[in-house]
């Protein structure tokens, strides 16, 4: 779990810093995309480092692509309400609650959704990891906005918004990773369990001479 919280915090400090850097640019948000990206990635790195202890033919950069690949997605889906307000303010409010519920759940589920076509080849009962994960972010994502909105205040320094940000973000982390762990442990146990019940029923009866 230590190692997948360190890649997250480390990874979340990519946005974190864009964010702050390119509030009023024009760039900004193909540049968080692309941060978001860059997070996805250490992600995966961390996470398939891990994984490969128990699952030794998970493909390392199968894995890595695709959490980059879904992180960048779930950073567009995040930063696209405030990028067409002008177009979705106008919509009945229960177009709006409809609309909005559909892309929670499009991106509390994309990381897993990606991860899940390659962990699909190695795992059984590896579609609980697009749930788990979902968890993971769902719970993560309530501690980042419990801990970072609070302290941050107009005017701060760069440095102190970015600090506040990453404080939040390693929170974040450890409740993501926790889990994301505890949903992995119980997929490989289940499997394990399957394995030995299958090979004692596999063994042929010996038969009387």
């Amino acid at each position: 779990m230590a190692g997948v919280t360190a890649g997250e915090a480390v990874g979340f400090a990519v946005p974190a810093a864009v964010g702050v850097l390119t509030r009023d640019s024009a760039w900004a948000f193909p540049l968080l995309l692309g941060a978001g990206a860059i997070e996805g990635a250490i992600l995966g790195i961390s996470q398939a480092a891990v994984l490969h202890r128990q699952l030794p033919q998970l493909s390392g950069r199968r894995w890595v692509a695709l959490t980059a690949a879904a992180a960048m997605a779930a950073y567009a889906i995040g930063l696209l309400p405030s990028a067409l307000a002008a177009w979705w303010t106008s919509w009945p409010l229960i177009v709006q609650v409809l609309f909005f519920g559909a892309g929670a759940v499009v991106l509390l589920t994309s990381i897993g959704l990606a991860q899940w076509l390659e962990l699909r080849r190695h795992l059984a009962d590896a579609t609980w990891w697009i749930f788990g994960t979902a968890l993971s972010w769902l719970v993560g994502l309530a501690v980042f906005f419990a801990v970072a909105p609070p302290f941050w205040h107009p005017g701060q320094s760069p440095v102190l918004t970015v600090m506040i940000g990453l404080l939040a973000g390693a929170g974040m982390a450890l409740a993501m990773a926790a889990v994301t762990g505890t949903t992995m442990v119980v997929l490989l146990r289940r499997q394990s369990r399957s394995a030995r019940h299958v090979v004692r029923y596999a063994r042929p009866t010996q038969r009387r001479p």
